[in-house]
């Protein structure tokens, strides 16, 4: 059987496709707080700006190419069994090739109902606008999980961290909680490996690859043949 590699990303491996994070600078996102695009009550107090704001996001989404480190996760697929548990809300993972890939806050490129969060429509790099609206008649929004908001994915991935034979941690700072709390979820002889070129987040007993996204993934990767 092959070993399964649970791989969990953060906006560090979409950082070297040119997608901006918003803790780069502060926590700003591209000139806004996180406060005023990425929560329900920016959404209800302004719809306008935060409809423009993932616009934005997703015209700049579909200019941007999977990098290095995104296709050589996609080609692990070929010896091993391998799941990618994101951060992110782009689709350079499944564009890079990766089959198998369970977004924890949401997607960039799909948009979902106001008031049915069941009704999710894929919009692809369409920009949504305000009268634009679900079978049921309520204005649609982005299909992400905004600050405040429960992480529906959250159980799914745990499950899955559970699996793990390798788990390998790309581009996150794991310092947004639920998701960091994942990394406690690997059985205790499981092999962990933190790729960070910074400083990342204490894990108990990782072996830290401090280099970029792409660099420390083919180190990691060699260490495995």
């Amino acid at each position: 059987m092959q070993d399964h590699i649970v791989v969990l990303t953060g906006a560090g491996i979409s950082a070297e496709s040119g997608l901006s994070t918003f803790r780069d600078n502060g926590g700003l996102w591209e000139e806004h707080s996180v406060y005023d695009v990425a929560t329900p009550e920016a959404f209800a107090r302004n719809q306008e700006l935060v409809l423009r704001f993932y616009n934005d996001r997703r015209r700049q989404l579909e200019s941007a190419r999977p990098n290095q480190a995104h296709r050589l996760l996609a080609e692990l697929e070929s010896r091993y069994r391998v799941t990618v548990v994101t951060q992110n809300v782009d689709d350079l993972h499944e564009r890079g090739g990766s089959s198998n890939v369970i977004h924890l806050h949401g997607e960039l490129t799909k948009a979902r109902s106001s008031r049915h969060p069941e009704l999710i429509y894929d919009i692809g790099y369409r920009d949504i606008r305000q009268g634009d609206t679900c079978d049921r008649g309520a204005q649609l929004r982005p299909h992400i999980v905004w600050f405040g908001e429960e992480v529906p994915m959250l159980e799914a991935a745990a499950d899955v961290v559970r699996t793990a034979d390798h788990l390998l941690i790309v581009g996150t700072s794991l310092q947004v909680y639920p998701a960091a709390g994942l990394v406690h979820e690997v059985d205790w002889d499981v092999p962990i490996t933190v790729v960070d070129p910074g400083e990342p987040a204490s894990v108990s007993r990782a072996r830290v690859i401090r280099k970029g996204a792409g660099e420390g993934v083919a180190e990691w990767i060699g260490s495995l043949k």
